[in-house]
Parts: C-alpha cells; sequence; structure tokens
C-alpha cells in the first residue's frame, strides 16, 4: 500500500512540475529518478515526495534547488580515454574535409567533456575552424561549464586520462592555477557557446557535422530515448556522427534505421541519409 501511494505522489509531482515549469521528467528512468527524489525528500526532512509539489508550484528558488540535487552531472576531463582515442584517429581526419566544422555537446553538465574536445582539437590544429554549442538543462552545472574551473584533486586523474586518450602535450599547459583550483585557458573557450536546452522538451537548434551525448541517456525511459535519437537525427549533417555513452546504444530505437554504426565499441554512429 505505501508502495502504491507512493507511486501516486511521484506521478503528481512530475505532472506538476510538467504544468509548472515545462520540464517533462515523466519519459526518464523512473526508478533512478525516484531515488533521487526521495535522497531529497530526506535531506529537507520530509516524509513523503507529496510534500515537495506546494514549494515546486509557489517558490521557483526552490525548484531551481530541486532540479540541481536532481540532475545527475557525472563527468570527467577525457573520460573513457579510448574512446576519445578513437575519436582522434577516426572521426577528426573526417572532420578536417570540411571547410568550418560544428559540434553539439548535448548534457554537457559541468563541461569537463567539451574541454577535453576543445584541447583534442587544438592539438589537431582543428579549434579556430571549429565552434562548439554545449547544452545542459541544468543553468547552476552550466554556469560551472562556463567558469571553467575545477578541484586540484582532479587533475591527477584527468592527467591520466589525457594520455591515454592519446594527449600530445603536458596536460598542465591547458589550465593556470585558481583559488579555487585550477582554470582552464581562455584560448580553448573561445569557440565554446554554452546554452541552456532541454533534450525532453526542445527542439533542434542547428545542423552539425558531430553530436555527442554521452552517459546522458542512460536515465531517460525508452520513449525518450527515441525521441531524442530523432532530435539528433534531424540535427545532423548528411553523414554526421553521433557518440553515446558506452552503456547506451540505439538498438530500441526507431531512428536507428537511419544510422550505421562506424565503431561499435565507442557507440559512434554515422547519420547514412
Amino acid at each position: 500500500m505505501i508502495n502504491k501511494i507512493e507511486n501516486i505522489e511521484f506521478s503528481i509531482l512530475l505532472s506538476a512540475i510538467k504544468q509548472r515549469h515545462g520540464y517533462d521528467f515523466e519519459d526518464y528512468a523512473a526508478g533512478s529518478l525516484k531515488r533521487r527524489i526521495k535522497y531529497h525528500c530526506e535531506k529537507l526532512g520530509y516524509q513523503h515526495i507529496s510534500q515537495l509539489i506546494p514549494e515546486i508550484l509557489h517558490d521557483e528558488l526552490f525548484f531551481e534547488s530541486f532540479l540541481n540535487r536532481i540532475s545527475v552531472p557525472v563527468t570527467e576531463m577525457f573520460r573513457d580515454p579510448q574512446f576519445y582515442a578513437t575519436l582522434r584517429s577516426k572521426i577528426f581526419p573526417i572532420l578536417r574535409t570540411y571547410p568550418s566544422i560544428k559540434i553539439w555537446h548535448a548534457g554537457c553538465a559541468t563541461g569537463e567533456e567539451v574541454y577535453s574536445m576543445a584541447i583534442m582539437l587544438e592539438e589537431e590544429n582543428l579549434l579556430d575552424n571549429c565552434k562548439i554549442y554545449a547544452t545542459d538543462y541544468n543553468e547552476k552545472t552550466l554556469e560551472t561549464a562556463q567558469e571553467g574551473v575545477f578541484s586540484m584533486t582532479k587533475m591527477k586523474k584527468y592527467t591520466e586520462n589525457y594520455y591515454q586518450s592519446g594527449g600530445q602535450h603536458s596536460f598542465s599547459d591547458y589550465y593556470s592555477a585558481h583559488k579555487s583550483g585550477v582554470k582552464i585557458l581562455p584560448r580553448l573557450s573561445k569557440n565554446i557557446t554554452f546554452a541552456k536546452h532541454n533534450l525532453a522538451i526542445d527542439q533542434s537548434f542547428g545542423q552539425f557535422h558531430l553530436i555527442l551525448c554521452r552517459n546522458v541517456l542512460i536515465y531517460f525511459g525508452r520513449e525518450l530515448q527515441s525521441k531524442v535519437f530523432s532530435l539528433f537525427h534531424q540535427s545532423l549533417l548528411p553523414l554526421g556522427f553521433m557518440c553515446l555513452g558506452t552503456h547506451e546504444s540505439m538498438d530500441y530505437s526507431r531512428t536507428k534505421a537511419h544510422f550505421n554504426t562506424i565503431i561499435e565499441p565507442q557507440r559512434i554512429y554515422r547519420k547514412c541519409d
């Protein structure tokens, strides 16, 4: 009985969020989302999910805090180094043939993977010829991404990832000391535009040669995944590339027929129409 009531509360909460704020979580993976919401309730001292509803409806600041807490900005620089090594060796030579390059990082979180891409593009002499759009629905994480300041304690891991991905220089060449840790050098962000975009409800905003959306779709239900794949198909130029996380797949998507699998282990696909 408790679980049944909790499911009703959960459903009403998602409906309230969608109608009041325009964020559609109804097709997100329910189990993962519910766990995060319940954890948020515990932190606030609430016993029931339904106690969130009045404040989410009437308090904008409360909703912003709620949104930040249920987001999952798990990322790191050069995450999955073999993926970046494959991009460098297999995909960049093709991108190099275009007069200019447009890249979309969808669900960029706090920006570590966006700056990883910028570093690689600079090393391949492609950055000046490239425009990167980095988007997320969470304004707080976007602010962190745009600031480009990261903890010094993470630099050892990031440096290891960088060299494993085929890094060509000293990783410290790409950041400077900052009072809060390290700051990515301004030259790497000059061609990056950070902007708010919600994959669940927003439309395409351009045509791209490469779209990266890694370790985001694992939190979406199957219907929402299919919707996002259709959005990416619409947003890719002919023969454009799409990159997913290692635990994500197009296997059950209606859009799969419009893509060729280029490198299966790294989940790199190419639009075929």
